[in-house]
């Protein structure tokens, strides 16, 4: 069959479903079984792709640990002889069903990839709320120098004293502030 437009008699291909041979200017190659198919008919399911296991990859989750085991996806290879593997290699600890909870005191945040951050000063991890170095009590001391690596910006922020921002009033509020800074 031929494809396109008497000016582009090139120009697109029909879809290879055995039931639908519509002729598509933009159509999709299944990486599967490399046949051509209309937007319709692109998915695996579909079109009932022999080959949409190709590329797959598939995971089982443990019960006990909650440790995600990939397996190598052949059909041969079951989940339950994957959970056996797993369970008898001394991998498998039930505590880590544990899930980690913010360090500060009264803060019950678990500890998740998105919602977790390290302080840069002390290392601990501590949920986002808390990610200030002045919301949480830093393990190590502050440094009175920087360390290299360390942030100034947050070294300065850790160490600084809460002051009351602009509630002076008078001349001293001219005085006191930054030569950069023009008071008006």
């Amino acid at each position: 069959m031929a494809g396109g437009t008497e000016a582009f008699p090139d120009l697109g291909k029909h879809c290879q479903h055995e039931d639908c041979h519509q002729l598509d200017f933009l159509p999709f190659k299944c990486d599967g079984c490399r046949k051509v198919f209309c937007l319709e008919h692109k998915s695996y399911k579909s079109h009932e792709c022999p080959k949409s296991d190709l590329k797959s990859r598939k995971v089982v989750v443990c019960e006990n640990c909650s440790v995600s085991i990939e397996t190598t996806g052949s059909k041969e290879e079951d989940e339950k002889v994957v959970l056996e593997r797993h369970e008898k290699s001394g991998d498998c600890y039930p505590s880590k069903k544990k899930k980690p909870k913010c360090p500060v005191k009264r803060c019950k945040e678990i500890l998740t990839f998105s919602n977790t951050n390290t302080c840069r000063i002390c290392q601990q991890k501590v949920c986002l709320k808390h990610r200030f170095p002045t919301d949480h009590i830093c393990r190590k001391a502050v440094p009175t120098a920087a360390a290299p690596g360390t942030n100034k910006f947050l070294l300065a922020l850790a160490t600084r004293k809460v002051t009351n921002c602009g509630a002076s009033t008078g001349s001293s509020s001219a005085n006191s502030a930054p030569p950069s800074v023009k008071a008006y």
